[in-house]
């Protein structure tokens, strides 16, 4: 995005720095990556970026102050997985934007759930050490120091990190297990099995030592499909605090998307409430609830349309974002994931970078492809800072 910093990088390219990059990943996160990250970093003027941000800001805020909104989003939550005392506000929010021809922000996806916090931060520490990179990647002047303050403020609270776990579906063989790790370091927490915690009254447990705090990275999508069975119900009301609700999984995600009036944001409409969709290469169609992309259909056929028809779908109007990232094997096309933490005020903390010229981000449509996948934001209006090593 930044012309002059692309062409230096490009030109001063070698497989030996992209060695080092995966090595040096490797060591800090204690294994080999388990997803595809691109070759290069990408470079943003900051002015773009803050433009997502407050887009992103403007779209929660105004959302979570429509009262029919709110009404309509108790029907998002599954009965079975409605867990009482909702936090008033989603602690975790994820903003995904592309570009379009004129390079603006137009929203993906928007998620009241938590990301990549402690991983993208050390991915993109890898870039700088590797490719000589001497610019700032944290929005707003963070600094890391600030940064894992917040972090941690966020998932451990007011607890002693021994009675706080990070909770997830088989953690050690999940994709996003570095991130877990790293968590774990930054916030001297432990990863735990959700299907192993144990429930004495109105108590939970791991290891036998008292859980008081739940940093919830356990999709109920995947429970549901793998029918994971729990030693506890999602429904009981537990003497345990919640970073973040897990109701906010369900009110703030696709379902949202069709309440929202932005500029940034295609038309969107529940399926089943349409008596036909025309034309239907020009939209996409997306399950609610599915993460990382699974079931979402771009230029369905009309049998696709059909055959969803009573399984929660929505249809949005298609954008097809450009390509600004140029490769040596052609230009990228890049989604930005502003992620936000709603502790005293709702603030952007970081980013997550993908890119891709598959007809989505994910690795299934970019297979056998080099100079795509994850990848990190690096901010500079100027000309050229990049150091030579």
């Amino acid at each position: 995005m930044i012309p002059s910093l692309r062409r230096k990088f490009n030109e001063e390219f070698t497989e030996a720095r992209h060695a080092q990059f995966l090595a040096l990943l490797e060591q800090r996160t204690g294994g080999p990556p388990q997803f595809q990250h691109n070759q290069t970093p990408c470079f943003f003027d900051p002015a773009l970026i803050e433009k997502m941000e407050r887009y992103g800001k403007e779209m929660v805020e105004t959302l979570l102050g429509d009262p029919q909104y709110r009404k309509a989003s108790d029907t998002a939550i599954p009965p079975e997985y409605n867990v009482p005392r909702e936090d008033a506000v989603p602690l975790f929010i994820q903003v995904d934007f592309g570009l379009d021809q004129n390079r603006e922000p137009k929203l993906v996806e928007i998620q009241g759930f938590p990301s990549l916090y402690a991983y993208q931060p050390v991915l993109a520490e890898c870039y700088r050490d590797a490719y000589g990179i001497d610019l700032p990647y944290l929005p707003g002047g963070l600094t890391l120091d600030e940064y894992h303050g917040l972090l941690r403020q966020a998932i451990v609270g007011d607890h002693d990190p021994e009675n706080v776990v990070l909770m997830e579906i088989d953690p050690w063989h999940q994709k996003t297990l570095a991130d877990f790790r790293l968590t774990e370091q930054i916030c001297g927490i432990k990863t735990a099995d959700i299907t192993h915690i144990t429930k004495q009254g109105r108590r939970l447990f791991h290891d036998g030592v008292p859980i008081r705090r739940i940093y919830n990275r356990a999709i109920v999508d995947e429970l549901q499909r793998r029918q994971i069975a729990l030693r506890f119900d999602f429904r009981d009301d537990l003497d345990v605090e919640w970073a973040g609700h897990p109701n906010w999984f369900f009110r703030l995600s696709k379902f949202s998307l069709p309440y929202m009036k932005h500029p940034a944001v295609p038309q969107t409409r529940f399926l089943d409430e349409l008596d036909r969709v025309d034309n239907t290469e020009n939209v996409v169609l997306k399950p609610l609830f599915s993460f990382a992309g699974l079931g979402v259909v771009v230029g369905p056929s009309p049998q696709q349309i059909e055959a969803a028809r009573g399984h929660d779908y929505i249809v949005q109007d298609r954008v097809n974002f450009t390509p600004v990232i140029e490769t040596p094997h052609g230009p990228d096309r890049v989604e930005v994931r502003v992620m936000y933490l709603w502790l005293d005020t709702l603030r952007a903390v970081n980013t997550v970078v993908r890119t891709g010229r598959g007809s989505q981000m994910g690795v299934d449509h970019n297979r056998n492809m080099s100079w795509v996948g994850a990848s990190a934001a690096f901010l500079s209006s100027s000309s050229s800072l990049l150091q030579g090593k």
